[in-house]
C-alpha cells in the first residue's frame, strides 16, 4: 500500500488528512506528486494492475475530472473487460462539499 497525491507528504495533506504518514512510512510509501491529476492517477492505475495497492488522493475531488479517463476506462472497467483476469485494487479519494469548505467546487 502506498499513497500519492498533491501535498500528501511534506505538507501532510491539504486538510491534514495524511498528517504523520510521511514520518511513519517514509517517502517510498507517501509520495508527493506534481499538479498533474491525470499523470498520477494513471501511475496509480498502472501500479494496481501489477498488484500494488495505491491510494490516490486528489486535493479536492472536482480535480479528479482531469483524470476521469483513467478512473473510468482504465480502472473501473478493467476487471469486467478482462473477464475477471485483471484486478485493479485502487482507492481514489478527496474532499468535496460544504464540510470541507469546497462546496463551490
Amino acid at each position: 500500500v502506498f499513497m500519492m497525491g498533491e501535498e500528501v507528504g511534506e505538507y501532510q495533506g491539504a486538510y491534514k488528512i495524511t498528517k504523520g504518514l510521511l514520518d511513519k512510512y517514509g517517502p517510498d510509501r507517501v509520495v508527493d506528486t506534481p499538479i498533474t491529476e491525470a499523470g498520477f492517477a494513471g501511475i496509480g492505475v498502472g501500479a494496481a494492475y501489477y498488484g500494488l495497492r495505491p491510494v490516490v488522493e486528489f486535493m479536492t475531488f472536482n480535480f479528479s475530472m482531469q483524470a476521469i479517463d483513467h478512473i473510468i476506462n482504465s480502472a473501473a472497467k478493467m476487471n469486467y473487460m478482462s473477464s475477471g483476469e485483471i484486478s485493479v485494487p485502487i482507492v481514489f479519494r478527496g474532499p468535496n462539499g460544504a464540510a470541507a469548505g469546497v462546496s463551490s467546487q
